[in-house]
C-alpha cells in the first residue's frame, strides 16, 4: 500500500526519530503513560498481559511493520506490556501529534484502521484456537500463521527462519503447559513437518500443517505502514 509524496511529507513531519533496543528491553509496559508510539521497522517481540499473581498471557508476536503504542494513546495507559526479543529498530511518532497527524491525512487515519479491525480480526481467531482447538491444532495454527508473516515480510531463508521466542511464549500464548506444548513440537519434529530449536523455525510441510492447525496457507494481505 503505497504512499503519495504529500503523504510521505505528512509522517515525515509525524516521526520524531527513530529508536533502536537490545533484545529483552521492554518497549512499552503495562499500566503505563506512554509518549509515543511506534512502527517496528525491524526486528522481533512479544506482546503479553499479566495477572496480579503473576500469570502471563501473550496476545502476540511482534513483527516488522506492526504499529505498536496506539492503544496507549487512545486509552491514557497501556494494558499490556512489548517487550523485544530480538534487537528491534523502532520508528518513534509523538502520541500527542496523532491526532491532528489523522486530521491532515485522512487517508493515513483508514490505513489506522484498517490495523486496528485486523488485529481485532486477529485476536478474535487466536480465543477460538485458544477455546475450541486441541494442543496440536493449536500449535499447528500458531505455527502457520508465524511462517506466512515471515514468508510475506521476506523474514525465511530456504526453509528457515530465526525465531527468537521460548516454548513457554508460544505455550503462553495458547494456554498450554510447556510440557504439552513441548511434546506438540516433538510430534510434529518427528513426523517432519516443523522443528523449532536453537532459535530456527523450520517449516518442511507447510500443506499438512495448515491441515492439522485448520488455517489456510495463503499470505496475509500486505499491511499499510505508518
Amino acid at each position: 500500500m503505497g504512499m503519495s509524496d504529500d503523504e510521505v511529507r505528512q509522517t515525515q513531519r509525524f516521526k520524531v526519530g527513530e529508536l533502536t533496543v537490545e533484545a529483552g528491553t521492554p518497549i512499552l509496559t503495562e499500566g503505563a503513560h506512554s509518549a509515543q508510539l511506534f512502527t517496528v521497522l525491524s526486528g522481533l517481540g512479544l506482546r503479553y498481559s499479566t495477572l496480579e499473581n503473576g500469570r502471563r498471557q501473550v496476545l502476540s508476536f511482534v513483527f516488522p511493520g506492526d504499529l505498536i503504542g496506539l492503544q496507549g494513546a487512545v486509552m491514557a495507559e497501556m494494558t499490556h506490556t512489548v517487550e523485544a526479543r530480538s534487537r528491534m529498530r523502532l520508528c518513534v511518532f509523538d502520541r500527542a501529534a496523532l491526532w491532528n497527524f489523522l486530521k491532515h491525512a485522512p487517508s493515513r487515519a483508514y490505513d489506522l484502521t484498517w490495523i486496528a479491525a485486523t488485529e481485532e480480526h486477529f485476536l478474535g481467531e487466536a480465543l477460538t484456537t485458544v477455546g475450541q482447538r486441541t494442543a496440536e491444532e493449536a500449535v499447528a495454527w500458531a505455527l502457520v500463521k508465524v511462517w506466512k508473516r515471515a514468508r510475506a515480510l521476506l523474514l525465511i531463508d530456504g526453509s528457515a527462519m530465526n525465531l527468537p521466542f521460548k516454548q513457554q511464549d508460544l505455550a503462553d500464548a495458547l494456554g498450554l503447559s510447556l510440557v504439552h506444548t513441548n511434546k506438540t513440537l516433538a510430534k510434529f519434529r518427528e513426523r517432519q513437518i516443523a522443528t523449532w530449536r536453537d532459535g530456527q523455525l523450520s517449516v518442511t510441510d507447510l500443506d499438512t500443517l495448515a491441515a492439522i492447525g485448520m488455517v489456510g496457507t495463503d499470505d496475509p494481505p500486505p499491511r499499510p505502514l505508518l
